[in-house]
Formats: structure tokens, C-alpha cells, sequence
């Protein structure tokens, strides 16, 4: 027996083709990022307060490692992104021999040596004199700090281990008045990587800073799982799926870095649920053990979608074959 009208269909570049014109685009899998844990040894963090300002900057810094804080004021945005990638020897040698960033601000800040603590707020302040950070766009920062890791002569460091902490730090004034604010932090590795670190939105709006998690934006790719000792996502209070409202929230979305979604919804969406942006790739946040429970439901469902499904093609053929329609 052979059928009159047979539907045939083929691939063709993204696209999926039956017979006839009509064109179905096959949705893409979007490829997840690599991920790697690093442990960061310090915190660094701005009082919020209408206050800040250049004569008077507050923030929180704690360190599990013995480190060397210095601040420059006026810092040429080129020259420190060109210091930024060279290698962690480098770093070494410009604090031994008190030649940071030499030649590349306007003043030079405070500088502590300090042992492990916790949590200690410092005031900063710029010596006198005006800051010239021209104009919009500027090129110059108002304030770099940097929290470098104090390591023994001859002492050997994992390649991934965390060796310096970089803020840059803008502070309002009459050409920018955007509120006081930390405007980048870079993660600087003992084997030279240099990361980005960014904020990651949470379904509710609140943002999950890089205390907990975060992502790098560097040139290799590598999504990058931060932990300084704090707490994880994965608690007895932990943020259920925007969309099924059953598995818990365990992948974020880039590039909007919305972390809003559970591994069962993902593979039906192609824009994020928070802000429609297209999603080109992404990370989990948390492990998904969840994931064989979520499988065992969609096998029997799809199981079950299967058979009707062919059921149903199997009745309009005949139906069709026979002009019954």
C-alpha cells in the first residue's frame, strides 16, 4: 500500500523543511560555559551612604591572608588594563619595590600591610590637590585599590589560586554625578588569569555579588564559580524556578546574568522569563540533582505524548488515504 501524499522533510542549513513551504527553525542548543571553582581570600565593600565622597570614602575589606592594600588616585584607564594582564611576578616585584602603577596616577593613597581579619571598615581620603580625569569620556578612574597577597620568597602557589583583588571605584562629583560606586573588580590568578567579576541577578531583583557567585568575562570563555566561605544558593530558603515554580532556580543566564530558571525549563526556553533578551549561553549556579527525578516525570509523560501522537498520524492517514475527510 503506499499513500498518495507523503510528507517529506529534510534539513537544510538551521532550518527544518517539510514538504510544501512552510520552514520550522529548529532551536539551537545553546552551549553551557566551562566552569571552575576559585577560592578569593578577601571581601571588599563600600559604605552606602550619601556621604561618599573625595574627602571621605568608607569601605569593609576582610582577609583570610596575610595582604598589602595600596590606593591611587587618577589612574590612567589604559595603563592599568595594560598592568592588569601582565603576570603575577609582576605584581610581586611593583610591591616590593614600592613601583605600582608608577607614573600612571595623580596621587598616591593609603597603603597598609596587614595580617588576616575580619570585616574592618577604612576611611580614605585624597591628599590635597584637584583629580584630572578629563572629560566624558574620561581617562582616567578616580580610584584603584588593590589587595595583593603577601606570599614568602620562594614559596609555591596553585596556578588557580587567588593573588590580588582589583576595585576600581568611581565617586560622584559635578561632571559624573552617578552615585558613588564600584565600577569593575578583577580576580587576578597566580598562573596570570585575569577575570572580570560581574553581579548576578536573582529572580526577586536583588543582586548576588561575587561573594557567592560570579561569572568572569575574560577572553578564554571560562564561567567562573567564586567562593570566599560564604553561603551558597542552595538553602532551606532557596529561590524556586520563575517558570515551573516547582525545582529550584539553578542556572544563570547570559549574557543578562539572570538566575531565574531550573535545568527542566531551560531546554523550553529561548529568551530569558526576566527580561526576553536572547540567551546565548549559560552556567549553573548549584549542583541539579534534581535533574533524575525531573527526567523519570518527562518519560512518562513523553512516553505517553508518543504514543497519541503516532496514534493520531497513523488515523489521519487512513483517513486520508481513503477521502473519508
Amino acid at each position: 500500500m503506499m499513500l498518495r501524499n507523503m510528507t517529506v522533510f529534510w534539513l537544510h542549513g538551521e532550518e527544518l523543511m517539510f514538504g510544501g513551504n512552510a520552514v520550522h527553525p529548529v532551536q539551537q542548543r545553546i552551549p553551557q560555559m566551562k566552569m571552575m571553582k576559585v577560592h578569593i581570600p578577601f571581601t571588599f565593600k563600600l559604605h552606602e551612604t550619601s556621604n561618599s565622597s573625595y574627602s571621605d570614602l568608607r569601605c569593609t575589606i576582610s582577609s583570610q591572608v596575610p595582604y598589602t592594600l595600596q590606593a591611587f588616585w587618577g589612574v590612567s584607564i589604559r595603563e592599568l588594563h595594560h598592568f592588569l594582564w601582565k603576570a603575577w611576578s609582576s605584581f610581586q616585584t611593583a610591591v616590593k619595590d614600592d613601583s605600582l602603577l608608577r607614573g600612571h596616577y595623580q596621587h598616591c593613597g593609603l597603603t597598609l600591610h596587614e595580617t588576616s581579619h575580619t570585616e574592618k571598615t577604612i576611611q580614605m581620603f585624597m591628599p590635597e590637590g584637584k583629580l584630572d580625569l578629563g572629560t566624558p569620556p574620561r581617562h582616567c578612574y578616580p580610584l584603584v585599590i588593590f589587595l595583593i597577597r603577601d606570599t614568602p620568597e620562594n614559596s609555591t602557589l596553585h596556578p588557580d589560586e587567588t593573588v590580588a583583588l582589583v576595585n576600581v571605584v568611581h565617586i560622584r562629583d559635578n561632571v559624573c554625578t552617578l552615585p558613588t560606586n564600584i565600577l569593575a573588580q578583577y580576580l587576578k590568578q597566580a598562573n596570570g588569569q585575569l577575570s572580570s567579576l560581574k553581579q548576578l541577578y536573582l529572580a526577586t531583583g536583588n543582586a548576588l555579588s561575587y561573594q557567592d557567585d560570579a561569572c568572569s568575562d575574560d577572553a578564554s570563555q571560562r564561567a567562573v564559580v567564586l567562593d570566599n566561605g560564604g553561603g551558597s544558593l542552595n538553602t532551606s530558603q532557596e529561590q524556586l524556578c520563575v517558570v515551573c515554580q516547582y525545582y529550584p532556580l539553578s542556572r544563570a543566564l547570559l549574557p543578562c546574568r539572570h538566575t531565574c530558571i531550573c535545568a527542566s525549563c531551560f531546554g523550553k526556553l529561548e529568551t530569558c522569563p526576566m527580561c526576553r533578551s536572547p540567551i546565548k549561553s549559560y552556567f549553573c549556579v548549584r549542583n541539579e540533582d534534581y535533574l533524575a527525578d525531573c527526567a523519570l516525570g518527562l518519560e512518562k509523560t513523553g512516553a505517553s505524548a508518543k504514543r497519541q501522537a503516532f496514534s493520531q498520524w497513523i488515523q489521519n492517514s487512513i483517513t486520508e488515504f481513503l477521502g473519508l475527510h
